[in-house]
């Protein structure tokens, strides 16, 4: 049930605004001065603020500057006898979501409320699904190799230098790539993804240059590339090495030139994209073997970051498998399990050829067969570790 706090020096406002809020199922509570209402946003949670404006002790435009100078982010509606459209332009800058003047309207009182409310549960609902995100996309460690990795994200990150990220499948090489980007100027910017490995050879260009309407038979409009969208941002080129070799030549184009052309175009188009890469192949091989142009190479590798694999970095283990469970028991909506030391023991022993990619599927398989502390007994039977 939404809670409402109502701030008024006249009691007969009070009592009128609290009877026709909790007749639509509001909680509501009330404070006679701002300096008692500031005392209840100190200590409680509200989903919106009734506020008057002219009250003794505490006026209402003092209250919502020291309420946000505290941190409190609840929606103020200001109430006004005095209303002008100066009053309530200012209590707006000041950070008010509406106002309404005396004597209330209310009909205006239940939609400003309600908006609020929304609001509020929008910011909420937002802030969870952020903490969601930052918590899924996190680099977890604090092993000597993962150190040294980001130390050098640290470093690299706000430059503008291609990066090329290197390691095993399941390493973690996609979460590298979103750190730097994240840690760059170019972070309100997008982030554009392409894995390489996914797209068909013969549709890899169209995927990062775009095409013109009718440059091939299913061509029927105008398409626009991964270059393109990630102007002044990040290109994160996944699984390089999969790049046909006639896509890695106009990708090296357009980092010499930072120009590209449409498939079935004519027009060169100016991009400014810092470009990120990851591969899980060895480049200087496939560029023995002929599958991959050595100049290219060059471009993309000014910095180079080797993501270790799990097994040169068991000493996290403990710090990831707690990760997992924590983060995939918040996906389920189900209390988090523990796990034992002596079931841990048994995961750093454990050869992971799939690497964080794979301890968080078996992480995910003894939360769901697993006890509420999961054991060694549960990790060898369940996990089929040991």
């Amino acid at each position: 049930m939404p809670s409402i706090l109502i701030v008024d020096d006249e009691k007969s406002i009070r009592f009128a605004l609290r009877e026709i809020l909790e007749d639509e199922n509001y909680e509501v509570d009330e404070a006679a001065d701002g300096v008692e209402a500031l005392k209840k946003l100190s200590s409680n949670s509200y989903d919106a603020v009734l506020s008057d404006i002219k009250m003794p002790k505490m006026d209402g435009i003092t209250l919502l500057e020291k309420a946000i100078e505290e941190g409190v982010d609840t929606p103020f509606i200001m109430i006004s006898a005095h209303g002008t459209i100066d009053t309530a332009v200012d209590a707006t800058k000041k950070g008010a979501f509406d106002f309404i003047e005396k004597p209330p309207d209310l009909n205006r009182v239940l939609l400003a409320v309600r908006n609020a409310v929304d609001k509020e549960t929008l910011v909420k609902e937002t802030k969870v699904l952020k903490k969601k995100i930052a918590k899924s996309t996190s680099i977890i460690g604090e092993s000597e190799p993962i150190q040294k990795v980001f130390a050098t994200i640290e470093k690299v990150a706000p430059s503008e230098a291609r990066v090329l990220i290197t390691g095993p499948n399941g390493s973690g090489k996609e979460l590298i790539a979103k750190s730097l980007h994240k840690n760059s100027s170019r972070k309100k910017s997008p982030l554009i993804e392409v894995n390489c490995a996914a797209i068909p050879s013969e549709l890899i260009e169209s995927e990062l240059f775009g095409h013109e309407k009718g440059a091939f038979t299913s061509a029927i409009k105008q398409r626009i590339g991964k270059f393109e969208q990630a102007h002044n941002g990040t290109l994160f080129l996944d699984e390089i090495g999969d790049m046909s070799l006639s896509a890695q030549a106009k990708v090296l184009r357009a980092l010499q030139e930072n120009v590209i052309t449409r498939v079935g175009g004519d027009k060169e188009i100016k991009v400014n994209v810092r470009v990120l890469a990851a591969t899980n192949k060895n480049l200087k091989e496939e560029i023995a073997n002929g599958n991959f142009r050595e100049d290219l190479y060059h471009r993309l590798s000014v910095i180079i970051i080797d993501v270790p694999g799990l097994n040169d970095r068991i000493d996290d283990i403990p710090l990831l498998t707690e990760h997992f469970l924590s983060l995939i028991a918040n996906e389920y909506g189900a209390p988090a399990k523990t796990m034992d030391t002596k079931a841990i023991a048994l995961l750093q022993k454990h050869n992971w050829t799939g690497n964080i990619r794979e301890l968080r599927n078996v992480v995910e398989r003894l939360i769901i067969l697993g006890g509420a502390n999961i054991s060694a007994k549960d990790v060898v039977q369940f996990g089929h570790i040991g």
